[in-house]
């Protein structure tokens, strides 16, 4: 396998910040990676180092700095994960209100979002009736969700709207279908009356062996009702 690095672009200490090949890491390493990580997460990334998958806007690459250096350096203490999230999720949400997100999103700090306002582009309607946007990433993690990552969809995610299915505009466009067939195949399996943690184990087999055998992905596709 190939490094996964593409640039350096911090040094915060004794740690390294690198901005990595997000795809090659999901398709090769570690399906599960997400906008970024360090080693106390996930293991196979260097102690020292903290890895920002690249962003196509590459406009959140501070907040992630921020999460990260909370999350390493708790749980290089030895606090749980779910301590360290719970912390960095905090500290990263402060900077994001301090940048003004959640006021370029809502009148008031008092006022509910309207879900409308991250949708950048109608992708697809289905013949079922699911529509599929292709959102601001980094307006949901501000304003709804902060660990929002790739996709989500109405049976999971309670500030989507029914009958529709999201993918984060920074995710690259090569690394979509494989994140739409996820999304198509969890919500399908939810809407039957399957649990999350069932359908979601089961999608991100089908999503790992397309992402090895792509040339299989319009087929379970089309099975998802993308036609």
């Amino acid at each position: 396998m190939k490094p996964p690095y593409l640039k350096e672009v911090d040094r915060r200490g004794n740690l390294v910040v690198w901005i990595v090949d997000g795809t090659y890491v999901r398709t090769h390493i570690d399906e599960e990676f997400t906008n970024f990580g360090q080693h106390y997460r996930f293991p196979y990334i260097p102690v020292n180092e903290l890895w920002i998958d690249r962003e196509a806007k590459e406009d959140e690459t501070e907040f992630f700095i921020d999460h990260l250096l909370v999350e390493h350096r708790l749980m290089a203490k030895g606090a749980s994960y779910d301590d360290a999230l719970e912390r960095a999720d905090q500290a990263e949400r402060n900077e994001r209100r301090k940048a003004g997100d959640l006021q370029h999103a809502t009148h008031n700090y008092q006022d509910l979002p309207d879900p409308a306002q991250v949708h950048d582009s109608l992708w697809k309607k289905l013949s079922n009736g699911v529509s599929v946007w292709i959102v601001n990433g980094r307006m949901v993690r501000s304003v709804f969700d902060i660990d929002f990552t790739e996709g989500g969809h109405d049976h999971v995610y309670e500030f989507v709207p029914h009958n529709e299915v999201w993918i984060d505009d920074d995710l690259e466009e090569e690394e979509r279908g494989y994140v739409l067939l996820h999304e198509l195949h969890e919500r399908n399996r939810m809407a039957q009356g399957w649990t999350y943690t069932h359908a979601h184990a089961e999608s991100s087999r089908l999503e790992y062996r397309c992402r090895h055998h792509p040339d299989e992905l319009h087929d379970h596709l089309e099975a998802e009702g993308w036609a």
